[in-house]
């Protein structure tokens, strides 16, 4: 059910099983894993987009894999953790909904993009499950403790205006301009230098966990400043024209 391709800077993964409104389940987060983590290693990549097929983003774990299981290592999440700590940025593209899962699955992206009319609801509260900590601590963090709240403990349904007002998503667009607006995305982050990208992710990251290696992070300022991508950044602004970055 993950389809992915690769066109130029821009890697996509598209979820489809429409049929079960794309929910996942341990095979298929499985192979996404493993796509993340070969997808890691490719320089080239500048920005990674991730959607769905059909009415629905993602219904999240699938029910028949989580009926009856122990889910206490929960394999979602730790995909999520993947695609939070991927080296680019990640794009979610929302077809349709997020629920469950889903919305974590969205939350663990850069950005999140979505068409008027998409809505998200988080149910375990009415499964007598108790989420994935890791899972709160990504909604917390995007939304605020408040907005986890209702998210998490009311079970609360999210209507489009909502998931924009909260946080949850970053722009919602007009039905027939979901494309256009990722596209726009994709092609600002693939021209800014991937460096610097990179590294401030991995800050971003680090710093939203609280568990921030100041070295390491000291290390990847240091090697912008004295990067290629630098001396072209700053040539191109004096000669007033786009720079080529060549992520070195």
């Amino acid at each position: 059910m993950i389809d992915s391709e690769i066109e130029g800077p821009v890697g996509r993964i598209t979820l489809n099983k429409p049929e079960a409104h794309n929910s996942i389940n341990r095979a298929a987060i499985a192979e996404m894993s493993t796509l993340l983590e070969e997808w890691a290693r490719l320089d080239e990549l500048r920005v990674l987009v991730i959607t769905g097929s059909g009415k629905s983003f993602c219904a999240g774990a699938s029910l028949g894999d989580v009926a009856g299981s122990d889910w206490t290592e929960n394999p979602l999440t730790a995909l999520c953790d993947r695609i939070e700590e991927f080296p680019v940025p990640t794009i979610c593209r929302l077809n349709g909904g997020a629920y469950g899962g889903g919305a974590e699955l969205a939350l663990a992206c850069d950005f999140r993009v979505a068409a008027t009319g998409v809505k998200a609801f988080v149910p375990p509260a009415r499964l007598g499950i108790h989420y994935e900590p890791a899972g709160i601590r990504r909604a917390m963090d995007r939304m605020g403790p408040q907005a986890a709240r209702r998210m998490f403990l009311l079970a609360e349904r999210f209507e489009a205006e909502d998931l924009l007002s909260l946080g949850f998503l970053d722009f919602l667009v007009q039905t027939g301009e979901l494309d256009t607006k990722v596209g726009e995305l994709t092609e600002i982050l693939s021209s800014l230098a991937p460096l610097a990208l990179r590294g401030m992710k991995r800050t971003i990251v680090e710093l939203s966990r609280g568990c921030l290696d100041t070295e390491a992070a000291r290390a990847r300022v240091r090697g912008c400043f004295a990067s290629a991508d630098h001396a072209e950044g700053m040539r191109a602004q004096r000669e007033k024209r786009p720079p080529v970055f060549q992520g070195k």
